[in-house]
């Protein structure tokens, strides 16, 4: 067995703030809760944060690899991009495709979910407004028929964990009942819903706004539209893109100081090219370019997704945005790791929990990952 590591010197944070000059120790796969044998193995973070890993819920591919098209292999590389710069748990989402073919990606995905390798599965589309589709076809569209929205969850075998819908469509609060009921989230996200329609989804169970500002109506002093209505609510997580393209940061500050720290999930939206670089790529059936890091559809110019990287989210919100450190971390660890269920396992450093961490030097730039006690990224390379 490898030996216990401790890890002694860094600035810690921990759900009840920050520790200088703090110690984790990792036994095995987890955290321990203190002491450590003679040959414990002592690594010096001096000068160092250390963060728990990130959780990514809404995520489509990296390193050229496609979560909703690639093969096996592609999607480990993908994942794998990832998880080098923090993100030790990622829910693998697809886009708008046709039922046959969602549904055999959620049998490969659900595969991968089984050995570990995703925390589950999130369909972004086909149940979404064409009047805020995004980079989703628009000819694979279609309303939310619960029967559908069955059908995915029975190919995804207990690992869907969430699904975008536009709930003001015909069968879309049905839908969002029926995924309450099954424990999987209903997103709101895609969709052209007023702010009745959308106070009536979160009624009906819906709990997250997927990447909230973008795809959906703007905020209007008459016509206050979805995004009130989800900011408002305690009973619901607004995801954020981080990026500098997806949001200004003054409506960055707006969803912190509206919903609060502890219902802001940062995701990375990402698609094939993060981590990669720029170029053309596909995003489901439609071609995308991306340059200087900014995907946007080639017909139309729609933003497609993103190139980010959840290390860079974290050191944008500290150092642009003005963030506290502290509620950049519970964006990216404690909240989305509490929506998932996951929260006995992951996203903070206590003891018990999965030996899953990420080291930040003094300028938030990543310097060490760790995986199940296992070193992805080491901070002190031979």
């Amino acid at each position: 067995m490898a030996p216990t590591k401790v890890l002694t010197g860094a600035r810690v944070v921990l759900p009840t703030g920050t520790v200088d000059d703090g110690r984790v120790i990792v036994d095995s796969t987890r955290i321990a809760a203190g002491g450590s044998p003679g040959n414990a193995e002592v690594i010096d973070l001096s000068g160092h944060w250390l963060l728990p890993g990130f959780v990514d819920l809404h995520n489509h591919g990296g390193g050229g690899a496609s979560f909703t098209s690639g093969t096996v292999d592609d999607v480990l590389r993908g994942i794998r991009t990832h998880r080098l710069h923090g993100t030790t748990t990622l829910v693998a989402s697809t886009v708008t495709g046709d039922m046959d073919f969602l549904s055999r990606r959620a049998g490969l995905l659900s595969e991968l979910a089984e050995q570990g390798e995703i925390a589950g599965i999130h369909f972004e589309g086909p149940f979404i407004s064409p009047c805020r589709k995004g980079a989703h076809s628009e000819r694979l569209l279609r309303d939310p028929d619960p029967a559908e929205v069955r059908k995915l969850l029975d190919a995804a075998r207990g690992h869907a964990k969430m699904v975008t819908l536009a709930t003001e469509l015909p069968g879309g609060i049905d839908s969002v009942r029926l995924l309450a009921e099954h424990g999987v989230i209903a997103a709101v996200g895609h969709t052209d819903a007023t702010y009745e329609q959308t106070v009536q989804a979160i009624e009906a169970g819906a709990t997250v706004a997927t990447h909230l500002f973008n795809a959906m109506p703007p905020l209007g002093h008459r016509a206050p539209g979805p995004i009130t209505a989800l900011l408002e609510d305690e009973r619901v997580t607004v995801e954020l893109i981080n990026d500098g393209t997806h949001l200004h940061p003054a409506a960055l500050q707006l969803a912190f100081h509206h919903a609060g720290a502890g219902r802001v999930a940062f995701i990375t939206d990402a698609m094939d090219a993060a981590g990669f670089g720029d170029g053309r790529y596909m995003l489901g059936p439609l071609e995308v370019e991306v340059a200087d890091g900014v995907a946007r559809l080639v017909e139309g110019g729609s933003i497609a997704g993103s190139t980010l990287t959840l290390d860079r989210a974290l050191q944008r919100a500290v150092t642009v945005d003005g963030l506290p450190v502290e509620d950049a971390v519970a964006a990216l660890s404690a909240n989305p790791a509490r929506l998932l269920g996951m929260d006995d396992r992951i996203g903070s450093l206590e003891p018990g929990k999965d030996a899953d961490l990420v080291v930040l030097d003094a300028d938030f730039a990543l310097k060490g990952v760790m995986r199940r006690g296992e070193w992805v990224v080491d901070p002190q390379p031979a």
